[in-house]
C-alpha cells in the first residue's frame, strides 16, 4: 500500500495543518509517513502547499513531480499542479475557490463546495477539514477516527475551541463523497 498526496492553496487555508494532520493519523496507525511542507515567502496570501507520503513500506523520498492524489484550495494551485498529476489521480477540488474546469479525462476529479459547506458548518476556516475528509472518503489510506484523535496532537492550544468543528467538518466531506458513490 502506498498513497502520495499533494495538498495545495495559499497561507491561511490550513494547507499546512492538513498535512501535518494526515501525517499524524497515518503514523498514529503504525504506517510509514512522509510529511514535506513548503510555502511561499509571504505566510498569509502566500502560497502553500505539502505533500503527505502514508505507505506500509520504507518510503524512500519525500519529493514527489507526480502526484497520485491532490486536494487543490485555490485557483493559482489549480493552476500550478493539475498538469502535473498522474494518469488515474483523484483530485478533490475545492469549487468555492477554484473556477477552472479541469480538461483531463485521465483522473477523477471530486468537486467540493468546500468553503461553502465549512461556512454552513459554523466556521469557514474549516474548508480545510471538509476537502480532507472528501479525499479519506475516497482513498481510506486512514481512518476518519485516527484523524479525529490526532486533532488534540496538532491543532494548538489557542484553536482548541475549533475541535467540534473540525470534526462536523472532516465527517461532512466524507458524507460529500459518499453520496456521490450511490
Amino acid at each position: 500500500m502506498y498513497e502520495d498526496i499533494l495538498i495545495a492553496g495559499f497561507g491561511g487555508q490550513g494547507i499546512i495543518f492538513t498535512g501535518k494532520l494526515l501525517a499524524y493519523a497515518g503514523l498514529r496507525e503504525g504506517k510509514e509517513v512522509a510529511y514535506y511542507p513548503s510555502y511561499g515567502a509571504e505566510m498569509r496570501g502566500g502560497t502553500a502547499n505539502c505533500t503527505v507520503i502514508i505507505s506500509d513500506s520504507m518510503i524512500p523520498s519525500p519529493i514527489i513531480s507526480s502526484p497520485l492524489n491532490a486536494i487543490i484550495m485555490s485557483n493559482p494551485a489549480f493552476l500550478k499542479f493539475c498538469s502535473r498529476m498522474k494518469r488515474g489521480s483523484r483530485v478533490v477540488i475545492n469549487t468555492s475557490l477554484v473556477n477552472a474546469d479541469v480538461n483531463r479525462q485521465d483522473i477523477k476529479v471530486i468537486k467540493i463546495p468546500a468553503n461553502q459547506i465549512a461556512e454552513e458548518l459554523g466556521s469557514g476556516k474549516t474548508a480545510n477539514m471538509v476537502a480532507l475528509g472528501a479525499w479519506i472518503s475516497l482513498s481510506k489510506i486512514v481512518t476518519l477516527e485516527s484523524l479525529i484523535s490526532c486533532f488534540r496532537d496538532v491543532i494548538s492550544e489557542r484553536k482548541k475551541a475549533l475541535l467540534p468543528v473540525n470534526e462536523k467538518s472532516l465527517r461532512k466531506g466524507w458524507e460529500f463523497v459518499s453520496l456521490l458513490d450511490r
